[in-house]
């Protein structure tokens, strides 16, 4: 699914990361995404073996394998940058928390209904972020 998500991408587009959760491990998904001279943060499944570097795909796995090896999960999550998945999972669900479906039929009207829900979930967001004053 990966490698026909990132064609979808036209060529020119500069990618600096793909993220995605450990069942996006795979050749496949390693080697599309260093064909498109992008990072891949993919964390290395539990029990992963080396693959042999006979593609950028794989040397780059290999790397994450060994940096996740050293530093352990938790810290190779955090140094990757990975983290900052949840974030974008945890929107998703804000989002689906108002409404699973789309009330209009029209395009227009479906597109107008989630900008509506893009500027809730703003100014929901805006209420939690804390105002820092400097004093004296």
């Amino acid at each position: 699914m990966l490698p026909d998500l990132l064609n979808q991408i036209p060529p020119d587009q500069e990618l600096g990361s793909v993220t995605a959760d450990g069942a996006y491990d795979t050749r496949k998904c390693h080697d599309a995404i260093a064909a498109r001279d992008a990072h891949a943060v993919i964390p290395p499944r539990k029990n992963a073996k080396m693959w042999k570097p006979d593609t950028p795909g794989a040397r780059a796995r290999n790397e994450a394998v060994r940096s996740s090896k050293y530093l352990g999960r938790a810290l190779w999550r955090r140094w990757s940058g990975y983290h900052r998945r949840s974030r974008v999972e945890t929107k998703m669900h804000c989002v689906k928390l108002l409404g699973q479906r789309l009330l209009a039929r029209d395009f227009d009207r479906q597109v107008a209904e989630l900008q509506i829900r893009a500027a809730i979930l703003n100014g929901f967001t805006a209420l939690g972020i804390p105002r820092t004053v400097a004093l004296g």
